[in-house]
Formats: C-alpha cells, structure tokens, sequence
C-alpha cells in the first residue's frame, strides 16, 4: 500500500471490479464538435419521469462538454459493440466513420446499438474530482433483440442463463 492510499482504496477497487456492469456510451454535441466516451456507471434513476444518471471524472476530456451542454445521449451496447466500446475508451478517431448521425437535439446517435436515450441535463453535482450527472429523458429508440455487453474483473463479458429447474 503506498503512503497517499487509503486504508480501503485496495479493497474498494477489487470489490468493483467483482461487481459486473453494463456498458454504455455516453455523446454529446458541443460547439458543433461530437464528444463520447465508453461508461460502466450509467443508472435508471426514475421511470416517472424517466431519468437517468452516470457518472464521471471531472479531469475526462469529455467534461467540458457534458459540463456545458443541454441535451446528452446515452447508447446501450450489446456483444456485437465491444470494437464500439474499445474506440470509446480510449480512441482519438471516435466519430471518424458512419456508425453515428446527427440524432434529436443535435445529439450524436450510434447505429446498430441495444437502444438509445436523448435527455435533458437536470442536474450535475460536482464533488471532488468527480460529477454526478441526472437526465431526464426526452427521446430514444431500442434496437434489436440480443445479449448486452458486460465488464467485469477488467474485462468484457456477457451473462450467462442459470440452469434451475421450477
């Protein structure tokens, strides 16, 4: 344990990444620019109104744009996106190709994803180094049937069915 660690910090980050979550893709427009990046923290906060909410670094490049826009798009990504998921982690050429158009409100929507919501920015509630960012939904279409795209324990995955019997 290095001196700045908490005495949890260790154990903290090993829980999450026990802890399996779907992956999503958040866009935005921002001076006529498209701003993404893949997410793992996106949550349904209500469904009357539909809400949701995700959060992230206020040091992602991305935060100026999510921190001065209105309306914000979030994709829902199935097994079939996992290249998707990858370019949006960590790629310079994000929206260099046809998998995206100009959506509702200007947002950028990805093609050939599980589903996608545009939103309304409610509320961004900063702390620390991080922000907590409600939507509330405006827009959206789901896409085809299929499994979803899952990380867990540093890596892609995606569910598998029990055996039980009733």
């Amino acid at each position: 344990m290095t001196e700045h660690e908490a005495p949890f910090e260790r154990t903290f980050k090993e829980m999450f990444r026990r802890h399996a979550a779907g992956v999503a893709i958040i866009t935005v427009n921002y001076q006529d620019r498209p701003f993404g990046f893949t997410a793992t923290s996106v949550a349904s906060l209500s469904a009357k109104p539909p809400r949701f909410t995700f959060n992230m670094a206020r040091s992602s490049r991305s935060w100026p744009a999510v921190a001065n826009t209105t309306y914000i798009g979030v994709h829902m990504l199935g097994l079939e996106n996992q290249a998707l998921a990858d370019r949006f982690a960590s790629g310079t050429d994000r929206f260099e190709g046809d998998h995206w158009e100009v959506g509702p409100h200007g947002v950028p929507v990805l093609k050939d994803v599980a589903g996608w919501l545009i939103g309304e920015v409610q509320m961004r509630l900063s702390f620390e180094n991080n922000a907590v960012v409600v939507v509330q939904v405006v827009d959206g279409q789901v896409g085809g049937e299929g499994s979803p795209l899952l990380y867990h324990g540093g890596a892609y995955g995606q569910p598998v069915p029990l055996d039980y019997e009733i």
